[in-house]
Order: structure tokens, then sequence, then C-alpha cells
């Protein structure tokens, strides 16, 4: 049994490339809280959070870019060279991550937690999870990745898998093994039966989908006037447009529905996108569809990592009401968010392309713009950085909570 009594905690490991992230998304979509214990150091490391300055202390100010950010490919480059400056860095972050960790899995509104960290079992974290789970790749596939999706040079790849710890040793700790050298759907399918033979899940029936719904406000009737004297009698009223539109019900995409989200997508974009774009996409976000009289009305693609909401795809079906789309989506957004520890809110929006309409609504719903200057908070501007979209973004962003996990000291 793991630390949190109340709570089944799920200790995801796996050495580079191996799709440890990928896993921990799924596990979000079944309905597990995700904590990325290695973004969190990250995070933990920017101006002004605890563990700043005693790295700075610990490592000197070469380590600094001239923004005064801890530069970390600087930081990597000393402490892969040297067992004696990594097990400093790690006394200085440990102990960190593994406070904010505790107050996200106490306060987690969610049963099932998840902590990825590519150290789970070196940093002790092993200890204090309910299971282990180990994702694992073959060699030449982990090479392959590294190459393809991070860009590196063959030589520096092989070198960093080499400096990695060892991936029989976790395996041997596993109490789970996922196995990700195939398909997406090969993954999928042995995440969601791991899933299904949690004993806080097993033989139990499955919770209800969240589905979050808004109305619109009833029009006032207009005071009747008295016809004018040899006026026509009034014609009969008009027939209810096929988007008129009363109630929106959102609900949370799965990769269940990937086909049914590529088919509205590819209208919305005018662009064909398919149904394994989408399974890549559930990779790292999440998609929430608004519906209305039986069909799709909106999408917004939502992804919340280190405990910050970035939507980058936001989309209204042509002839929808903005309005009441943009509230029921923004409330869909918050709610998710909130029950996995966000701080904060960003949406972008193509600058070429975006209606001032949008703009209008999301001010409505006490949403501000904002430039990347204007964001103070360091994790929350670097990952607004970020997203890039082709001819620039608008944003808009919204504060979700009052204190953060990450105080300054």
């Amino acid at each position: 049994m793991g630390r949190w009594a109340n709570k089944y905690v799920i200790g995801l490991t796996g050495n580079i490339a191996t799709g440890k992230s990928l896993v921990r998304k799924m596990l979000e979509h079944l309905g597990a809280l995700g904590l990325d214990a290695d973004g969190l150091a990250h995070q933990a490391m920017s101006p002004g959070a605890p563990a700043y300055k005693p790295v700075v202390s610990a490592f000197g100010r070469q380590i600094l870019s001239q923004d005064g950010r801890i530069n970390r490919a600087a930081l990597a480059k000393i402490v892969f060279s040297s067992p004696e400056a990594l097990a400093t860095l790690e006394r200085v972050t440990h102990p960190i991550i593994r406070q904010a960790i505790n107050i996200l899995v106490e306060r987690a509104q969610r049963k099932v937690v998840v902590i990825e960290a590519i150290k789970l079992l070196e940093a002790g974290y092993g200890e204090d999870v309910d299971s282990v789970w180990v994702v694992d790749a073959p060699p030449q596939v982990v090479l392959q990745r590294l190459v393809t999706k991070r860009k590196m040079t063959e030589a520096a790849a092989r070198l960093y898998m080499q400096a990695q710890s060892s991936q029989r040793a976790k395996l041997e700790r596993a109490d789970v093994v996922i196995k990700n050298g195939g398909s997406l759907e090969d993954v999928w399918a042995q995440v969601q039966t791991a899933w299904n033979n949690l004993p806080v899940v097993a033989g139990k029936p499955k919770p209800p989908q969240q589905v979050t719904t808004v109305r619109a406000e009833p029009k006032k009737p207009e005071p009747s006037k008295p016809a004018p004297a040899g006026a026509k009698p009034a014609a009969a009223p008009a027939r209810v447009p096929a988007m008129e539109i009363t109630e929106v019900h959102v609900r949370r995409g799965s990769p269940a529905s990937a086909g049914e989200i590529a088919e509205v997508l590819s209208k919305l974009k005018n662009q064909p996108v398919s149904r394994m774009d989408i399974m890549m996409a559930f990779g790292e976000k999440a998609y929430l569809l608004a519906e209305a009289n039986g069909q799709i009305v909106g999408i917004a693609g939502m992804q919340v990592e280190n405990l910050i909401t970035r939507v980058d795809e936001f989309f209204i079906m042509p002839g929808a009401p903005v309005d009441l789309i943009v509230q029921g989506l923004t409330k869909a957004v918050e709610e998710n968010s909130k029950s996995l520890e966000s701080e904060v809110a960003f949406f972008f929006f193509p600058i070429q392309t975006t209606p001032e309409e949008i703009y209008r609504a999301f001010v409505a719903q006490d949403y501000e713009a904002r430039e990347i200057s204007d964001i103070k908070v360091p994790a929350w501007r670097e990952a607004a950085q970020e997203v890039h979209i082709d001819g620039g973004a608008q944003i808009y962003a919204k504060k979700l909570r009052a204190e953060r996990v990450l105080k300054p000291l």
C-alpha cells in the first residue's frame, strides 16, 4: 500500500523515449490525475521558484542565460558528465518535487493519480506508490524516436541512451509493463486492460461521463404595439433555423471517438484530418466536444501539463451561436483543468483568421488578452512561448487558482 490512504497512486517510469507521457495521457483519458515529476522539476528551477537559488548557488551563474533563467542545456551538459554533479542537482530538487507531489496528491479530486518520473525508483517515489508501471520499447525504436522526434544525431542519441539508468532494473520492479513498440491502438488496449484491473476500478460500474451543460438566456418578449390603421395581418412566424440553439452539452472525447472527431475537424479546418492524426494528438491533449441538436457544433483541444492549461485548437461551426458555445467550452475547460490542479488557462487563436466576436465572447467569460511579455510567472510564460501558430497567436488567459504549488522561497 502507498503512502496516500485515500488515493490509488501509480508510479509510471521507463527510460527516455519509451513513451511514458503517452501512457500518462491515456490514463488521464480514463479518469486519472497525471503528474509529471520531471516537468515539475523544471518548473521548480524557474526564476522565483523554490529550487532556483539553490541550483544557481550550487553550479554558479555560468548556467544562466541572458534573461536570467537556468539554461537547461548548459546544466544538462554538467550533470550528465559528472555523477557527483547529478547527485548534487537531485539532492536540491527531489525534496522540493516530493513536497509538491504530496500536496497535489492529497488534494486531488480524482481517486487515481499517476506520477510520471524517469527516476521514480532512484528518487524513492517507488516506495510511496501503490503500483509501479514501466513503459518499455525496443532499443532500435527508442533510437529512431530520439533521432526523428527529438532531432538528435544518432551518436548523441546513443550516448544519451547509455547514460540512462538500467531499464532492466526498472522492469524487474514493475507491477505492470506496457509494451510501446507497436501501434497506438495496441498501447491503448494494454492501458485499458491494466486500468480495468486496478483494485479501485475492477468490478465497479463505469462512472457516468462528465457533461457540462449551458443554456441560453430566454429572450424577453418585446412589448406589443398596436398595429397602424390599414396594416396587413402579421405573417406566420418563420420556421426555426437549423442552427437555432438554446442548450449546449460539452463532453470529453476519447480515443474511441477519434474517427468522429477527425470527421468534424476536417470540415471545420477545411482540410483532411485522419483518425490516426487524432490518435496521435491524444498522446498530448484532450478534445472537448460541444454538442447541440444532435451534432457537434464546437471543439476545443486542450492540454494540461505541469499545472498549466493550453488550448491551441478552438473551432465553432459556422452559423452556431458563438457566445453560448464559448461559454460551454470555457466552462468545461475550466472544470477539467481544476480537476487536474491547473493554475492557469491559456487559449491561443490565429490572429489572421479569428473573428472579433470570438474575442468578445471570451471577455464575457472573464478572460483577458495577453502578450507574452504580460505573463509574469516564468513557468507560465515559457509554456505560452512553446505554442506556435502560423501567422502568430492572440492569447486569452484566466487564472484558475489563487495559490501556486511551487511557491517562491
